[in-house]
């Protein structure tokens, strides 16, 4: 307490314990579905699971690993999300470098025009429409393209690229650089904080995608995780899983069906939710240096 005030050590008291209870709210529901997909069937029926597993099993999670669709929706949401994220890595970055210079006439009007597509749409029909007009509909790119810019994202870049000091690339451009090679050997290696934030955002974005496949796709074959997983907790579709309990009874099974939910909805989030903490400390010097300036 040595060099502070009263008030200032109440006030640093009571954030911590906000936050630490924040934090708790936050996780609970992780832990809980982690320690119900952990638990037994009887004691997750019986509404007995918290965050410490009841019965420990991983009869749940053997049953999912034998769940052929899982692992089809897993190899194509890491496909969706790798090459959306590139892609919209490489359109936000051609959209913003020009928008963040100074001499590049009518920037103004273009950023309006962008910052417009903030605040309204064509709507759910019309976006249908144009995708079935180029021939999207049960495609790959349909899973990509219709968001390959994200408005928000291209803002904070462009400010983040409006950040650095002109004389940098002015003195690359002296010494023989062009436009684009100043781009990539000056203004990238300065933005890797921003790019590494806005790419985990659009990843984040790809992986959690189910909406765009429930509507424009119908080869079970392309369906991402999360639609599956939409379908097992939301419609109790496991009839892929053959053999769920031999000699059981229909309600048993039901139960089990409960644990495999919760699996499920593990499995699906763990791969993205393990990247975080490699990245974690390019998030806030990412986002708040891309904001300072307007």
């Amino acid at each position: 307490m040595a060099g502070k005030s009263k008030s200032r050590w109440v006030f640093e008291v009571c954030n911590g314990l906000f936050i630490t209870a924040l934090c708790c709210v936050m996780l609970y529901p992780f832990l809980f579905v982690l320690a119900a997909s952990l638990s037994s069937s009887s004691a997750v029926a019986r509404g007995m699971t918290g965050v410490i597993p009841q019965g420990l099993n991983l009869n749940a999670y053997r049953e999912v690993i034998r769940f052929k669709s899982i692992w089809i929706g897993y190899r194509n949401t890491i496909l969706y999300t790798l090459c959306g994220t590139i892609l919209n890595l490489l359109l936000t970055v051609c959209g913003a470098y020009p928008l963040s210079r100074r001499q590049f006439y009518g920037k103004r009007l273009f950023t309006i025009f962008i910052a417009v597509t903030m605040f309204f749409s064509g709507g759910l029909i019309p976006t249908y429409l144009v995708m079935r007009g180029y021939k999207l509909l049960n495609t790959f790119w349909v899973m990509i393209l219709p968001g390959a810019i994200n408005t928000w994202n291209l803002i904070i870049m462009r400010t983040f690229f409006q950040g650095i000091p002109v004389e940098m690339e002015e003195s690359a451009i002296l010494d023989g650089c062009t436009d684009i090679q100043a781009l990539i050997r000056i203004m990238l290696p300065l933005s890797l904080a921003s790019m590494m934030t806005i790419g985990m955002f659009y990843a984040v974005g790809h992986w959690n995608a189910w909406f765009n496949a429930f509507i424009y796709l119908k080869d079970s074959g392309k369906y991402p995780v999360q639609l599956w997983l939409r379908m097992i907790v939301l419609q109790n579709q496991i009839t892929d899983i053959s053999n769920l309990q031999s000699g059981v009874e229909g309600g048993v099974e039901n139960q089990i069906s409960d644990t495999i939910k919760y699996a499920v909805i593990v499995v699906a989030a763990a791969p993205i939710l393990s990247v975080y903490p490699f990245i974690q400390k390019y998030f806030v010097k990412g986002v708040m240096v891309g904001s300072i300036k307007g």
